[in-house]
């Protein structure tokens, strides 16, 4: 499939499992890896919550068309050089047949370049680079700055990624038309939170490029204005369930779009009561999907934020289950 028809629809921004030791736990990773990519038998079709963890694994597994790893979900910014290459070719190796996005942004054009070609030797279907970060770049700077991940990326495009809340940087659209002009550079993911500008970004869309959604909450009204996706930090843990908003969505079913919304935007909200992905991973806990370790800086969530993850996920599994 070709890689504008593939990064359409849910990509999952991969939660990065650690074990107790502080080490990636790749049995873990491999087992969230599969949760997401394979649709299992489905479990109770009461409407109630999963009774045991089992259960809510058959009933939320699969529906991610596309796995983003090492991005800012994946704790790209605390892997060692030698852990992301091992993370990189476990993901193109234990993937079940989904594209592979593999985060490689750097405030250091030259680091960003180097990253971006070792994912593209190690089988990577495209690259994420978000916008340099602390450096504060002109518009002149991005551009440079692109067309070399660019041309490092050589076959593969790159997603870029907007986060300004992260990098202290807005790519406003106009800057942003400069970037569509550099060969290989194929969508953006807009997590700026400002729905003006990603409805400007959707009216300017040149015709073959794509526009991915990069926060869950504002998925239905950036689909509404021409996105062709989500990268979901949600779906790591209820992907069959937001693919299914996604989907309604996308097919014009808007009501059935906007009921799960509804019904997954307490979870979503929780999901940043703390810097991302501390809240996260405690829901990973809470559901049996991993552990819950982080690398510091980030330290594990508050009780009152695992008290309000429960809460949020109480109608999806029970307590303690």
């Amino acid at each position: 499939m070709s890689a504008d028809k593939a990064l359409r629809g849910l990509g999952v921004a991969v939660a990065t499992p650690f074990d107790a030791t502080g080490r990636v736990d790749f049995k873990a990773f491999g087992e969230l890896l599969e949760f997401l990519a394979v649709r299992r038998s489905l479990g109770s079709q009461s409407g109630k919550p999963a009774k045991t963890q089992a259960e809510f694994r058959a009933n939320e597994a699969g529906g991610c068309d596309f796995l983003v790893i090492l991005g800012s979900t994946g704790e790209a910014a605390t892997v060692e050089p030698d852990e992301r290459r091992a993370i990189v070719e476990f993901a193109v190796a234990h993937g079940h047949g989904l594209p592979v996005v593999i985060g490689t942004g750097s405030n250091s054009t030259a680091s960003a370049v180097r990253l971006t070609a070792e994912a593209a030797s190690l089988g990577a279907d495209a690259v994420l680079v978000v916008t340099p970060f602390y450096n504060k770049p002109t518009p002149d700077g991005l551009v440079a700055h692109y067309s070399a991940v660019a041309e490092a990326a050589g076959r593969i495009p790159v997603v870029v990624y907007n986060v300004p809340g992260r990098t202290g940087l807005n790519l406003i659209p106009s800057s942003l038309a400069r970037l569509w002009k550099i060969p290989g550079i194929l969508a953006v993911k807009e997590s700026s939170g400002n729905l003006a500008q990603i409805g400007e970004i959707a009216r300017s869309l040149p015709e073959g490029k794509i526009l991915l959604s990069g926060d869950d909450a504002l998925a239905l009204p950036a689909l509404a204005v021409g996105a062709a996706g989500l990268i979901s930090v949600a779906g790591n843990v209820l992907p069959r369930r937001t693919k299914a908003m996604l989907d309604a969505a996308l097919e014009g079913r808007r009501e059935e779009s906007i009921r799960i919304h509804q019904a997954l935007l307490p979870f979503m909200d929780a999901l940043f009561l703390e810097s991302n992905p501390i809240p996260l991973k405690a829901a990973l806990a809470l559901t049996g999907l991993a552990g819950d370790g982080l690398r510091l800086p980030l330290a594990p969530a508050s009780a009152a934020t695992r008290a309000a993850m429960a809460k949020a996920l109480s109608p999806f599994i029970e307590e303690g289950a």
